[in-house]
């Protein structure tokens, strides 16, 4: 069967094809689905043989599609959405509440304070280490102070925001 007349057949049948799909499947888009992914598979399977009943087994091609869409629906809505609005309401929600959101803006302000407060030298071995993530060795060369000095002055600024807050 050649291209031209395989498209022929598929456009003059169409409409039938989606109105017999959409009787399996029961929903419009899923019916067009279906039909267009009938005709790929035709066009493909008819240059390989000759077709006593082309009409045929295009509706047979449609008719098993949409019974495959169809039970794989109610596989889908067994499994999946049976319950599903109960269970997502159950999840909470992936961030804090407004409360928790303006208590934690209230101590991140009190941290930021209490590191305006800090004698420069000691602010910066501190945002070095907790922020930047720099070894004592690392604090102690940039400053110029020994590493042993570096540890307190990271210790003392640890201490000045833990009582800020």
């Amino acid at each position: 069967m050649g291209n031209e007349r395989t498209l022929r057949l598929y456009l003059d049948h169409r409409v039938k094809l989606v109105e017999y799909a959409n009787g399996i499947v029961r929903d419009p888009g899923r019916a067009e689905d279906v039909v267009q992914e009938a005709f790929l598979r035709f066009k493909g399977a008819t240059p390989e043989r000759l077709l006593d009943e082309p009409v045929g087994y295009l509706y047979r091609i449609v008719r098993n599609l949409a019974l495959d869409r169809r039970r794989r629906s109610l596989l889908e809505k067994r499994y999946f959405q049976d319950g599903a609005e109960r269970i997502a309401e159950a999840v909470p929600e992936g961030r804090p509440s407004p409360e928790q959101e303006l208590i934690d803006r209230q101590t991140l302000r009190r941290v930021f304070d209490a590191l305006e407060a800090l004698p420069e030298r000691t602010r910066i071995a501190l945002e070095m280490h907790r922020f930047g993530g720099c070894t004592l060795k690392e604090i102690a060369e940039h400053l110029g102070i020994s590493v042993s000095m570096a540890q307190v002055l990271v210790a003392e600024g640890v201490r000045h925001c833990m009582r800020s807050l």
